[in-house]
């Protein structure tokens, strides 16, 4: 179990805060103009409103890196959290109207801070435990959200509670029931901006998720749910918005918008769609873009049936933009008709923070701030992922260890006696374990996700081909020329927690040779591994299940598996020794070179 530092919670009441998420066709108004009337005199042609969007908030509430237990900074200058977004969205409403302003988002609210690791394994959220982000977004009055992936990481059960205390709708037209095939979340919800005078502008909100869910989540999916594509889903739900009367009709896509996939063809579904969404559905007017993190201000796409422009903006991560959408609409024949559409980002970081979500969560995020400064052990010498990334380093044979560890012990008959080594990603270049006390914190900044731990089984040959897919992260660097570190890396759009290093076996990573080939001299206990021997490979749920593409590992037989997240473990192996001690690591061994020159 977690540690904890805390004999008991002090919980905190939050009046007005939590309740059932809206129906899935709302008829509110949102704002307080009143109905419009047939028999007003005066029907006004033209209107204004706005959708706001924010995007991969991933449980940043306030401006705070927990992993350094200060205020966030970058060397960007952004700021992070809701409750700075939460006063650009009061101004954004103040200038506009309340009545002419909409608050959407794409997805991944409920993961990736320690203090929605808190709300979900050390003190997980019920009845008498409110989710900080239900508390802020309900606040902020979302109007929807889109399921992000990142949503299913602790399970249905625990988003099922986040669901029921949103006050509006989890949206989710591509999460269909495995046995019904019947969406499991609302697809849509349906907004009326009332107009005096006039009928009101009927705003079609279309929820859709990410199809790598079926992959990455596989354990807590599968026979449960199931993710079919954007494109195929918006093509069912679009015309049906339009058919419900919809003026406009506005997608938030937990997908981003180059048409790529992280994971070849595991699926027959696109990853980042929402350019072919727009491109391949008609009917839809703009986009809120996520799951990338990236910003893009504003991007229009050429429907290729109606060769209409559809609008898209992506407001990066964790709170750094807001995307401001204005339309602008004409009355036709009873009918609004959009007439024209912007959109822009706003960076938060020169204003405050909404001083009553900080009254509202500055008692949870103060729980946990002690809890991330609990120490749990000392560590002999200071450990840097710093060079994590080109270099062995001993961080990195901290995750081996408790990796190799933990499958030895789970490991049973035949596969006990197999050779036994672990694959792992340097997440973070900025970890740091430091001499002395090691507190949670440090442990959490360096494993920033909530994976678990597989040990499956690849030959010699398929181990081969794992490495010589992660070695496509380097750029190809000929013998003789200098090797920058600040341009070695992450070729092919292969970014750092897609990059796996190997522990147990010898390598070398050749830089100066073409991609495919580049894999050397690979040896167990001294001796070359031959392409029919058999490894167990300690391996996370992600990569298991064929997250980031890499060759066999998703049909490989599983000789071991577990439901604990591998933070935990580290943390726990930290606690079961009393002492990190870099001696007693695994031997890693494996370094880059140029035609057989070692490179550092």
């Amino acid at each position: 179990m977690p540690v904890n530092p805390m004999n008991r919670r002090e919980f905190v009441q939050k009046s007005a805060v939590t309740g059932a998420a809206v129906a899935v066709a709302g008829t509110v108004c949102a704002g307080t103009a009143e109905a419009a009337t047939p028999k007003a005199r005066h029907q006004p042609r033209t209107w204004s409103f706005s959708i706001l969007g924010t995007t991969d908030l991933h449980s940043h509430v306030f401006d705070w890196d927990y992993y350094k237990d200060a205020a966030y900074a970058d060397a960007k200058g952004n700021s992070v959290g809701v409750a700075r977004v939460a006063t650009l969205i009061k101004q954004q409403r103040k200038a506009k109207g309340e009545d002419h302003v909409l608050l959407v988002d794409a997805g991944d609210i409920i993961q990736g801070t320690s203090l929605a690791y808190y709300f979900a394994r050390v003190d997980p959220i019920g009845d008498d435990v409110k989710h900080p982000m239900a508390v802020a977004m309900n606040h902020m009055r979302y109007d929807a959200a889109a399921l992000g992936n990142h949503e299913f990481n602790y399970g249905i059960d625990v988003l099922r509670k986040f669901e029921q205390q949103c006050r509006f709708p989890l949206l989710g037209a591509n999460a269909l029931d495995a046995k019904t095939l019947k969406p499991a979340f609302p697809p849509y919800t349906v907004k009326r901006i009332c107009v005096p005078g006039a009928p009101d502008i009927k705003v079609g909100i279309l929820g859709l998720t990410n199809p790598g869910i079926a992959i990455w989540d596989k354990d807590n999916v599968s026979g449960k749910m199931v993710f079919p594509g954007l494109v195929e889903q918006a093509k069912k739900y679009v015309p049906r918005l339009r058919a419900l009367g919809c003026d406009v009709v506005f997608l938030t896509d937990h997908s981003g918008l180059d048409g790529s996939s992280s994971y070849g063809d595991e699926l027959p579904y696109i990853e980042n769609a929402s350019n072919l969404v727009a491109q391949q559905v008609p009917g839809i007017d703009a986009i809120l873009v996520g799951h990338t993190h990236v910003e893009v201000p504003s991007y229009t796409v050429k429907n290729e049936e109606t060769g209409e422009e559809v609008l898209l903006s992506e407001p990066y991560c964790w709170g750094y933009r807001l995307s401001v959408f204005d339309f602008e609409v004409e009355l036709e024949h009873g009918r609004w008709k959009v007439v024209s559409k912007t959109a822009q980002t706003l960076n938060p970081n020169t204003v405050d923070e909404d001083p009553e979500i900080r009254k509202l969560l500055e008692a949870d995020h103060e729980l946990v701030v002690t809890y991330v400064n609990t120490a749990v052990g000392t560590c002999t010498a200071d450990l840097s992922a710093a060079e994590s990334c080109w270099k062995d380093v001993p961080i990195m044979d901290f995750i081996h260890e408790v990796q190799i560890q933990t499958v030895k012990a789970g490991l049973s008959g035949s596969d006990a006696a197999l050779p036994l080594i672990s694959v792992a990603a340097p997440f973070s270049r900025t970890a740091d374990i430091p001499a002395g006390n090691v507190t949670i914190k440090d442990i959490a900044g360096l494993y920033i996700y909530d994976n678990t731990l597989y040990g499956k089984k690849l030959t010699g040959a398929q181990l081969k081909d794992y490495l010589e897919y992660a070695a496509k992260y380097y750029h190809q660097v000929p013998a003789g020329t200098a090797v920058d570190t600040a341009t070695l890396t992450n070729a092919n759009n292969f970014w750092d927690y897609m990059y796996d290093t190997a522990a147990g076996v010898d390598y070398e990573i050749d830089i100066a040779q073409v991609e495919g080939s580049r894999i050397k001299n690979l040896s167990y206990n001294g001796t070359a591994v031959a392409d029919d021997q058999v490894f167990v490979v300690a391996v996370n749920n992600y990569r298991a299940n064929g997250g980031s593409g890499y060759p066999h590992i998703a049909s490989a037989d599983i000789a071991y598996s577990s439901t604990n997240e591998i933070r935990q473990l580290m943390i726990d192996y930290v606690v079961s020794r009393g002492t990190l001690n870099p001696s007693d690591f695994a031997v890693t061994n494996w370094k880059l070179t140029q035609d057989g020159t070692p490179v550092f």
